[in-house]
């Protein structure tokens, strides 16, 4: 019995303790301009703000997805796009090269459909909103291609 209450009394302490360390931020709502609610984000002691250790592994798994399909390595590059988007689902980075993978293994079907959250995630970046567009017609090309071949 004593050493479920010590185990209790740790638990407690350890909580608030970690209380301690979320900073509450404002950040803004999209479509309410100049309206603002806080959001709860861990804040280390000294820490620089900037993406989180999770947002910073996919980034780096992003470009090295990236280098494997420059490299023709498009197998490879779409189980490296995969653990991306497991670790940071909201870049659309990550769905345009998964699509772009697909895309150079002659898939269309595959391509597709990463391509269309590609063009969610990325709406509203015009550099990135040219490069998905562009990639959706070479998609509808390989398309056509595969319905003259059958």
């Amino acid at each position: 019995m004593t050493s479920r209450l010590i185990c209790i009394i740790a638990f407690a302490l350890l909580s608030i303790g970690l209380a301690g360390c979320v900073k509450q931020t404002p950040v803004d709502v999209p479509g309410e301009p100049g309206e603002k609610i806080s959001r709860a984000e861990p804040q280390q002691p000294g820490a620089p703000a900037g993406p989180s250790p999770r947002a910073q592994a996919s980034l780096k798994l992003t470009d090295q997805g990236r280098r494997l399909i420059e490299a023709g390595k498009s197998d490879n590059a779409i189980q490296v796009l995969e653990q991306a988007i497991s670790l940071n689902p909201s870049n659309g980075q990550n769905y345009y090269y998964l699509s772009e993978a697909w895309l150079t293994k002659g898939f269309a079907a595959e391509a597709r459909p990463f391509n269309r959250l590609a063009e969610s995630h990325l709406a509203g970046d015009k550099k990135w909103e040219k490069r998905v567009t562009r990639q959706a017609e070479r998609i509808l090309r390989l398309e056509e291609k595969i319905k003259k071949s059958r």
